[in-house]
């Protein structure tokens, strides 16, 4: 399932030049509405600040987000969307809606409310164990 998901995304984000992985980091940066650090992307994603930095060098070099200086952290700086980037955001997120609206038809809502359920239970069981995994280590 994760890697038709994937492979969706790739295909929503292509028209606007993006990846799923690069639409993922506009999409963490757009909906926290300020501007984000690396690790701080990473976090919230539940990926490594490495895979997260690739997108981000990739976003900036085409414009979609800028740096600015971090009083917090001057080794780590905040990351915003450009015009461009929050222009190609939204862009992505119009085509995902209708296409998340057509996968979705005619299923139960009560069956999408208990998958979302499980899935976010799932989720939390996740993040959970990778805390204790990173505390034992």
């Amino acid at each position: 399932m994760n890697g038709l998901m994937v492979a969706a995304g790739d295909r929503l984000a292509a028209p606007s030049r993006l990846t799923a992985a690069r639409w993922q980091v506009l999409g963490a940066i757009a909906l926290a509405r300020r501007p984000m650090t690396v690790p701080r992307i990473a976090r919230r994603m539940g990926l490594s600040r490495q895979s997260v930095q690739v997108s981000v060098n990739r976003l900036v070099d085409d414009g979609l987000i800028e740096a600015e200086e971090n009083d917090d952290h001057q080794r780590s700086p905040l990351f915003r969307l450009t015009k461009l980037g929050t222009a190609s955001y939204a862009e992505v997120d119009r085509r995902q809606v209708r296409w998340i609206n057509e996968l979705a038809a005619g299923l139960p809502l009560v069956e999408l409310a208990a998958t979302t359920r499980v899935l976010t239970e799932l989720a939390d069981r996740l993040a959970t164990t990778a805390r204790a995994m990173n505390e034992r280590e």
